[in-house]
């Protein structure tokens, strides 16, 4: 059993900190909502009053927050980061999904202060999350990973290390933005099947017996024709992530496919849908 804190109780956050309380792990919680806790702290973990005050004493410390804003503060602020009461010898994992800048200044920080930090962003929405069914892809030193290998495995179910600190968040916004494109050029294909009158399920039907179909294309396309838009991945966080990619890229002429797949998502946005599930974007090529 190892002492675990965990930051951050959203729709993910929650349903894999109940994972850990699940495996028997003594769990103390933070979120900025403390309201967010109730159900963990009925079903046996501590609430906290601040990431600081639930690092001290922890094995790990796991964070899943929003962005690189959430996660700096709640990590390195100087009186309520984590950062600030970790013992020398625990683990700090971040499982947001940051950009490349955010993790090494993250990695950075950690290192000042002599603690062991892994970049482990899961691949997964809510439903892998409550079943345990996560694929974290995991960047820094394979001796610390193995350190938290049963930790993580509370959580996911597959874990893949893809190389030194940053290479998570490299591997992470590589899969978001492979589902992104998906998910804009499914939009438009219905949209573009529906105005031409065709039946979209049955054409969608046959496509998905060819090779070119992927198994999210199947839940993508569902949640599209059924336009049940419920927030599993919502659009706005989508978009964020294809910018934290983008700037990585140099110029837009590097990488037009994603400049494309974010200006829709960006759309989406300018329309109401941010808070929507990331299909909702199939709204916008709809007929009228």
């Amino acid at each position: 059993m190892a002492r675990i804190a965990f930051l951050g109780l959203g729709a993910m956050g929650s349903r894999m900190a109940a994972n850990l309380l699940k495996a028997g792990h003594a769990l103390t919680v933070w979120n900025r909502s403390p309201q967010a806790a109730e159900a963990l702290v009925q079903a046996g973990a501590r609430l906290a009053a601040s990431p600081a005050e639930a690092a001290v004493e922890a094995d790990f410390v796991i964070a899943m927050l929003r962005d690189d804003e959430a996660s700096r503060a709640a990590w390195c602020d100087p009186e309520s980061g984590a950062f600030s009461t970790m013992a020398t010898g625990a683990v700090a994992i971040e499982s947001s999904t940051l950009s490349l800048e955010g993790i090494r200044a993250l990695g950075e920080a950690a290192q000042l202060r002599g603690i062991a930090l892994l970049d482990a962003p899961v691949s997964g929405s809510r439903p892998a999350a409550e079943a345990a069914k996560l694929v974290y892809l995991v960047g820094g030193e394979a001796a610390v990973l193995g350190r938290a290998e049963a930790v993580l495995g509370a959580m996911g179910a597959a874990i893949r290390h893809v190389g030194p600190l940053g290479a998570g968040c490299m591997a992470k916004l590589a899969t978001n933005a492979l589902l992104g494109i998906q998910v804009t050029a499914l939009a438009e294909l219905i949209g573009w099947l529906q105005r031409s009158g065709a039946d979209a399920a049955q054409v969608l039907q046959a496509v998905a017996a060819t090779p070119v179909w992927s198994p999210v294309a199947q839940v993508l396309a569902g949640s599209m024709l059924q336009q049940d838009f419920r927030p599993q991945f919502p659009v706005e966080l989508i978009e964020k992530d294809f910018a934290y990619l983008l700037a990585t890229v140099g110029t837009e002429q590097a990488a037009p496919t994603f400049v494309a797949a974010r200006g829709v998502f960006q759309r989406g946005i300018g329309q109401g849908l941010g808070g929507q599930n990331m299909t909702a974007v199939a709204s916008l090529f709809s007929p009228a």
